[in-house]
C-alpha cells in the first residue's frame, strides 16, 4: 500500500521503527520523519534525543526512556531547549551530541544590551506559543503585540492564555482588550486554582505536540504548569502587589512531559521582548495597518500630510486605532535600527533617505526666505511708486 506521495507505508514503518525516540517528549511519526531526512553518512546508526534543558556545562537530553547528561557538542553549534539532536558515541565509548537537526520553528528575541544585534534563541521546535497574561495587573499592549509578534515570526502558532481570572473582577474587561488586540489569535481564558480552562488549553495542541509558555515574572506560568501536568512540579512565588512583580520561580528552560502524550516548556519570566528580525511576524499581527498603508495614493508615502493617505484617512474616521498605529511605527523603526546595525546596504540607504531629507528642507527654507524677501521688496516697491 502507497501514501500519496508513493512511499510504501511498511517502509516508513520500518524507518520510524528503526528509531527509538523520546516518545515523552514529543517523538511522533512526523519527527521520525524529520530524522530520516536529516540522516547522512555521519550519523549511520545513531538514535534520536531531543534537548531537555540546557545547564552551565552539561545539557540533559531525552534519549529513549532516559535522561542523560552530555557535554556540550564539539563541532555542531550551541543546542537549545527543544532541539531535536543526533545522539552517538565517543571515543570513550559514551553517547554524545553528533548532530543538531534543522530547526522547524524558533523563538528569538535581540539579546537585552542596546548594541547588541544579535539573536538569543529561546526555544526550538515547538508548535504553539502560548503568550500568558494575567489579568491581576494593567494590561500592556505595547508588550502583548510585541510578543505576538515574536510568535507568528517564530513559525509557530501564537496563542494568548488569560491566567489567575479568578483573582480579578475585571476579568472579561481585559479578555475583551486582549481579544480586540490579539488580532486574530486564539485566546483561552484560564484559572489554575479552579481547574477552569485547561482542557480549553489542552485542546490547542496537536498531538505530541509542543507549547512553549512566555510571559513575565509572577503572570502564573509555574501555576498553570501544575495544572496542566497533574501535581506539582514547579515551585510558585508571591507576586507583590504594589508593582505586581513576580521573584522568578523558573530560572531555566526545561520540557516538561504532560499526562496526554504533548510538551510543555516553561520558561523564566521575560522583562523584555526586543524583536530581533520579525517582517512575517509584522504582516500576520498587524496585516491590517500594512494592507491599509498599501492604499495610499503615493507608493512611498510617509503617511503625514500628503494628500491621499489612507493611513491618516483611516485615523481620522476611527477605522485605525491611533495607539495601533504608534505601536506598528514604533515596532517598524527598532527593526529598521536592528537591520543597519546588521546590514551595511542598509545603513547607507538610510544615510541617503536622511541626506534628501536634510537637502529637501534645505533647498524649502532657502526657498521660503526668498519668497519672503521678494514679498518686502514687492511691498517696498509699492509703497515707493505711492
Amino acid at each position: 500500500m502507497n501514501n500519496s506521495s508513493g512511499t510504501s507505508l511498511d517502509s516508513f514503518a520500518v524507518s520510524i521503527s528503526s528509531h527509538d525516540g523520546p516518545e515523552n517528549y514529543g517523538y511522533s511519526p512526523s519527527v521520525a520523519e524529520h530524522f530520516d531526512s536529516n540522516q547522512t553518512e555521519d550519523h549511520p546508526h545513531h538514535t534520536p534525543g531531543r534537548v531537555v534543558r540546557v545547564d552551565r556545562n552539561l545539557v540533559l537530553t531525552a534519549v529513549g526512556t532516559e535522561l542523560l547528561h552530555l557535554p556540550y557538542p564539539l563541532d555542531t553549534g550551541v543546542p537549545v531547549t527543544g532541539d531535536w539532536v543526533w545522539i552517538g558515541p565517543n571515543r570513550a565509548g559514551d553517547r554524545q551530541i553528533t548532530g543538531i537537526l534543522p530547526r522547524r520553528s524558533e523563538l528569538s528575541r535581540k539579546r537585552a544590551f542596546e548594541d547588541s544585534s544579535e539573536a538569543q534563541v529561546l526555544a526550538a521546535n515547538m508548535d504553539v506559543v502560548g503568550v500568558v497574561v494575567p489579568v491581576d495587573r494593567p494590561l500592556t499592549h505595547n508588550r502583548l503585540e510585541r510578543t505576538l509578534v515574536a510568535a507568528w515570526d517564530s513559525g509557530a502558532v501564537p496563542l494568548v492564555i488569560i491566567t489567575k481570572a479568578d483573582l480579578a473582577d475585571v476579568a472579561d474587561d481585559v479578555v475583551g482588550k486582549v481579544i480586540l488586540q490579539a488580532a486574530g489569535v486564539d485566546v483561552v481564558t484560564t484559572s489554575a486554582e479552579n481547574g477552569d480552562g485547561i482542557d480549553a488549553l489542552l485542546a490547542h495542541l496537536p498531538p505530541q505536540g509542543t507549547l512553549v509558555l512566555l510571559g513575565p515574572s509572577g503572570a502564573g506560568k509555574s501555576t498553570l504548569i501544575n495544572a496542566l501536568v497533574g501535581h506539582q512540579v514547579q515551585h510558585t512565588g508571591e507576586v507583590r502587589s504594589g508593582d505586581f512583580k513576580g521573584k522568578h520561580t523558573t530560572t531555566s528552560r526545561e520540557l516538561v512531559p504532560l499526562p496526554n502524550g504533548a510538551v510543555l516548556m516553561d520558561t523564566p519570566g521575560v522583562r523584555g521582548f526586543g524583536l530581533f528580525d520579525a517582517g512575517e511576524g509584522m504582516g500576520e499581527m498587524f496585516g491590517d495597518v500594512e494592507e491599509l498603508a498599501s492604499r495610499c495614493r503615493f507608493s512611498d508615502c510617509a503617511h503625514q500630510l500628503e494628500p491621499g493617505c489612507a493611513v491618516q484617512a483611516a485615523l481620522a474616521d476611527g477605522t485605525l486605532d491611533e495607539r495601533r498605529w504608534h505601536s506598528y511605527g514604533k515596532l517598524q523603526r527598532e527593526i529598521a535600527a536592528l537591520a543597519r546595525r546588521t546590514d551595511a546596504a542598509a545603513r547607507r540607504a538610510y544615510q541617503r533617505e536622511w541626506h534628501q531629507k536634510v537637502v529637501v528642507a534645505g533647498k524649502s527654507q532657502r526657498s521660503a526666505e526668498r519668497d519672503s524677501s521678494e514679498r518686502r521688496d514687492e511691498q517696498r516697491s509699492k509703497r515707493k511708486r505711492r
